[in-house]
Parts: structure tokens; C-alpha cells; sequence
């Protein structure tokens, strides 16, 4: 598999968020950008989920952007929670 270039485009803390700490843009080779990736706080801890979008049949929620591999999920999920935590300490 080809190295992929993988960079926070832009982060968005939520001053009083909840479970949702934050949104992110993140800029995939140059030429993917996934809008709303979210930095959440979970009962083990702050993780990254993908953007979800509602269905309007069952009115569920489903992942919009798909990982077809762990590596890749764990890369972007490094890379936003290493943006965020440079966001916080700021």
C-alpha cells in the first residue's frame, strides 16, 4: 500500500461540549478532505468517530466516511487526537 499524507486541516473545539469535544477537517494526500470528523469523550476516555449522517427512513445514524482498514482508522485517529491535544494546550 502507498504511504498516505495525512494532516489536520483544521480543528474546532466546542467550548462547553459534552461528549462531542471537538470537530475536524482532515486532508487525506491533497486531494480528499473529510469534513466532520469528531473528537468525543466516552466513558474510557476522548476517540475520534467518523462523520455520521441520518438516514430519513429509520432514522438511525451511519457513518458517512469509512476506514476499510485498521491502520488507516488509527492513523486519522492519532493525528486528530495530537490536534486536539495541541488545541487544548493552547
Amino acid at each position: 500500500m502507498e504511504s498516505l499524507s495525512i494532516q489536520v486541516h483544521r480543528i474546532y473545539k466546542l467550548p462547553n461540549g459534552k461528549s462531542i469535544k471537538a470537530f475536524a477537517d482532515v486532508n487525506v494526500n491533497d486531494v480528499l478532505l473529510i469534513k466532520g470528523v469528531r473528537v468525543m469523550d466516552g466513558k474510557k476516555g476522548i476517540f475520534v468517530t467518523m462523520p455520521r449522517e441520518q438516514s430519513s427512513k429509520d432514522k438511525k445514524w451511519y457513518d458517512s466516511v469509512r476506514c476499510l482498514t485498521r491502520e488507516l482508522r488509527e492513523e486519522i485517529s492519532g493525528k486528530v487526537l495530537m490536534a486536539y491535544q495541541a488545541e487544548t494546550e493552547n
